[in-house]
């Protein structure tokens, strides 16, 4: 029988606090703060196309690899401001679902979700500038057969 003494138990105690210190600190500094984009996804995309992209079953279109969103750059300002309505073809896949306008979303704000959206979940994209997306959004024609406001007015920022 091995007899530990009080010093040998007190560096194993210390050993051991430290230890599970070590593991804490790794974990909180594992857990970084979102991205400015990432943030904007969250409070303004991830509520129907989840936090992965992924979208909602049959439902909400994905924006992970997703055909439809690389086929529409140019489009995605007036989508994401104006929202949308009408059956899409997104992977092969029929959606018809409303997609909520973000009117008070600003240029800036616009071309972050677009950025962070086109080169996230396995998408690939140049990045998108903030004139490009000015520019896109005064051609946007709000047609309530495609957008889901209603207005049949052209905007001009």
């Amino acid at each position: 029988m091995v007899v530990v003494g009080s010093k040998s138990r007190y560096a194993v105690a210390i050993l051991l606090i430290i230890s599970i210190l070590m593991v804490s600190y790794t974990a909180c500094n594992n857990n970084q703060t979102p991205s400015y984009e990432q943030q904007l996804y969250t409070a303004y995309c991830a509520n129907c196309h989840m936090e992965n992209g992924e979208g909602l079953a049959a439902l909400i279109p994905p924006l992970a690899q997703s055909d439809y969103l690389m086929q529409h750059i140019e489009e995605l300002p007036c989508l994401i401001k104006y929202g949308m309505k009408g059956e899409i073809t997104v992977n092969g896949k029929q959606y018809n679902q409303i997609m909520p306008a973000n009117e008070k979303l600003t240029a800036d704000k616009i071309q972050a979700i677009i950025n962070f959206t086109l080169n996230k979940w396995g998408n690939k994209h140049r990045t998108i500038y903030v004139q490009e997306v000015e520019q896109q959004l005064k051609k946007c024609v709000i047609d309530s057969s495609l957008f889901s406001i209603k207005s049949d007015t052209t905007i001009n920022h």
